[in-house]
């Protein structure tokens, strides 16, 4: 018999705060862009992951399946120095905090953004909604 094995954590520390934002409608390229721009510049913002309606480059099913799909929202936007292709409408963002954030002043700045920006309204929360260290199920295959 072996005695337990103890192993070390290998993550940050903490979890980081995250701020959810979900539009009500679907945004346009240039919305999604637009947006994107103007979170990446706030002082304490470390990632921004988007979430959607994927765009795909061809027809999945159905007789028409290997078509090209030419939607008119499957762009390249510009997103501070980079050039993305973005592959979905977006409905949302997660917004990933630096450790050492204001939350409320922060979040306060992210609603000022959002408010100026996303006209169809949407919903702002505070927690943390993406894994921050590995989990079992990211070493089987299920």
């Amino acid at each position: 018999m072996t005695g337990a094995k103890t192993t070390k954590t290998t993550y940050a520390g903490t979890p980081l705060p995250e701020v959810k934002v979900f539009t009500e409608r679907l945004l346009s390229a240039e919305s999604t862009e637009k947006v994107l721009n103007a979170l990446i510049i706030l002082k304490h913002v470390r990632q921004i992951n988007i979430c959607g309606e994927t765009l795909p480059l061809t027809v999945k099913s159905g007789p028409n399946t290997g078509i090209p799909v030419n939607h008119p929202e499957r762009k390249v936007i510009k997103v501070g120095d980079n050039e993305i292709e973005l592959t979905k409408l977006v409905g949302g963002f997660y917004v990933e905090l630096n450790g050492d954030a204001d939350v409320d002043a922060t979040v306060e700045e992210i609603r000022k953004v959002c408010d100026k920006l996303i006209k169809t309204g949407y919903s702002l929360e505070v927690g943390r909604y993406s894994k921050y260290r590995p989990t079992l199920t990211d070493t089987l295959r299920c």
